[in-house]
């Protein structure tokens, strides 16, 4: 299970919004755990990608720097998010064999309609588990 914060979520739709027809991703920041993670901030990347309509891409200097501030932070990185402006919140064959991070979540949102938020965490055997999407009133931190 993944818990986003109602602030996360809404920078994940807004974000979507923003991008038009090319797809739009980041880095999720809070608590990560085996079974459920916590989302407390959003961290928009630049879509690096060739065909940003279709795939996207975190420039890896982009990345590292982004998971050295929210490490520094104090934070985990829970994962990854971008956008399926015209197509469903089901990962694509190209965004399982772009998926690096073993059980980190993979959050799609999809502008298809209603913009809906689905998420998958990457296994280790190099498959997609859906996981289910919360978006309670406030999201706790761990003491």
């Amino acid at each position: 299970m993944i818990a986003l914060s109602r602030d996360a979520y809404d920078d994940i739709v807004y974000h979507a919004y923003t991008g038009g027809d090319e797809e739009v991703c980041g880095l999720l920041a809070g608590e990560y755990g085996d079974g459920e993670s916590r989302v407390h901030e959003v961290r928009r990347a630049e879509n690096a990608a060739e065909t940003p309509q279709v795939r996207y891409r975190i420039d890896p200097k982009e990345q590292f720097e982004m998971v050295e501030a929210v490490e520094s932070a104090g934070l985990d990185i829970v994962g990854f998010y971008h956008s399926h402006p015209s197509g469903p919140t089901v990962p694509s064959e190209t965004d399982l064999g772009r998926a690096t991070w073993p059980d980190r979540s993979y959050v799609i949102c999809a502008l298809d309609g209603y913009p809906f938020v689905g998420s998958w965490r990457y296994r280790d055997d190099g498959a997609f588990e859906q996981e289910t999407v919360t978006v309670p009133d406030t999201v706790a931190t761990a003491e």
